[in-house]
């Protein structure tokens, strides 16, 4: 296996500092060895190989936003047609998702209903039943979320396998193959907790309760499973057998 890392940012500074960044998060999320996983930093202007390159690619959040059109963000979901296109595995992640589905004809820009941050509650619709990445999702599962930009408008063909109560697009299949979570599969509890920590003044004055929002964090294995879902689903492609399911039915500790 060798699965690229589209990195489209880094995480808060104190966080990076105490937790590593954004690859690290994914790649133990995943259950990949170091070997198996290949890191290009977008945002800093690195190169994107070919897809024919790789095995599959995970894109990650940022803290740019898509609807500003940034140079590196553009040439990015150019690279991301063509890989989609081309039938690469694809999962995009928060800014991953969103740019996503600007690449592939959608609309992207602030959510109206304000900023979702906290460990919330994902509940699957019907599209997710026959989906390969969620046929095996309990139909109600926790998530961490931390975001502001959203999807207001699908791609053409595109489908909604998840929803939440501030977010209509939790979870997008928006090609065979190529999916997006606006969730943060990668975060542990630590990770959640240390951006309410860091946010906790501006959500305060956007008027959410802090301090609930701390309380209400909890482990959110279903969600952490995709990713290792995901994994077997590249792995099917490559080897044309058929993935099996790696949901958890149980809390665990993260």
């Amino acid at each position: 296996m060798n699965l690229l890392i589209v990195q489209t940012g880094a995480t808060l500074p104190r966080l990076l500092t105490k937790h590593g960044d954004f690859p690290e998060w994914f790649r133990r999320g995943l259950g990949l060895k170091p070997e198996h996983v290949t890191i290009v930093r977008v945002d800093e202007h690195a190169p994107l190989p070919h897809p024919d390159r790789v095995d599959a690619a995970v894109i990650t959040g940022s803290g740019a936003m898509v609807s500003e059109r940034l140079d590196w963000s553009e040439r990015t979901a150019q690279w991301l047609r063509g890989a989609a296109q081309a039938g690469l595995p694809l999962l995009g992640v928060c800014y991953g998702h969103q740019l996503l589905a600007h690449a592939l004809g959608g609309q992207v820009d602030y959510n109206p209903r304000g900023r979702e941050i906290g460990t919330v509650e994902i509940e699957c619709l019907p599209d997710a039943r026959d989906d390969a990445l969620f046929a095996a999702a309990p139909a109600r599962f926790a998530a961490h979320a931390t975001h502001l930009q959203s999807v207001l408008k699908l791609p053409p063909g595109a489908a909604v396998l998840a929803r939440s109560s501030l977010e209509d697009c939790q979870a997008v299949r928006f090609a065979p193959g190529a999916w997006g979570l606006q969730f943060h599969p990668e975060f542990t509890t630590a990770h959640m907790l240390g951006y309410l920590n860091e946010r906790e003044e501006v959500i305060g004055m956007e008027g959410q309760d802090v301090r609930a929002l701390k309380r209400g964090v909890a482990a959110a294995p279903q969600a952490r499973a995709l990713l290792r879902r995901f994994v077997a689903i590249a792995a099917a492609v490559k080897t044309k057998t058929a993935p099996r399911a790696v949901f958890v039915r149980r809390a665990v500790s993260v």
